[in-house]
């Protein structure tokens, strides 16, 4: 078994021993020009079906593509550099999700807004962290982290610090 395969099992291994002690267990951030970063969370409040995805995902196109009914209201599926992104315009806060998909082609979904919302510096911490292999753990606020150098950006997995 290859290294990124023992990754990507140890992620997923990781989401589902803490999905139930973190609302947003997993953020993929991502550097922005001018230094900023751009944060995606495992959980928003924009749901839509993978049948629905797929349906947007096959009509993008850079300028944004055809705008389609869905379950999250109209939606259009805009082609870019980190692949394709679905624009969500009547949600409240979550306004888009961007499209990922595993090595086995299965999608995942990453909100724009979430319910973990970090600080600049803990989010400098986390990326300065991350090693592909997963740097060492660190320690922010109420949350142990470790963090993950993937092919859209740095993940973080957060699990809460136990209660002593």
């Amino acid at each position: 078994m290859g290294e990124p395969v023992r990754i990507a099992l140890f992620v997923a291994a990781l989401m589902a021993t803490t999905s139930a002690g973190a609302a947003d267990n997993v953020l993929l951030i991502q550097m922005q020009p001018g230094g900023r970063y751009l944060v995606w969370h495992t959980e928003g409040e924009s749901r839509i079906s993978d049948d629905e995805v797929m349906e947007l995902e096959v009509t993008a196109r850079p300028g944004g593509g055809e705008v389609i009914q869905t379950s999250a209201g109209p939606a259009r599926a805009y082609e870019t550099s980190d692949g394709v992104t679905i624009s969500l315009p009547a949600a409240k806060h979550d306004k888009a999700v961007l499209i990922d998909r595993d090595s086995c082609g299965h999608i995942r979904l990453w909100h724009a807004a979430g319910a973990t919302n970090l600080s600049d510096d803990e989010i400098t911490d986390i990326v300065i962290s991350a090693l592909p292999e997963g740097g060492k753990r660190l320690t922010l606020g109420s949350y142990h982290v470790k963090a993950f150098i993937t092919k859209l950006g740095v993940t973080a997995t957060l699990w809460k610090v136990p209660a002593k």
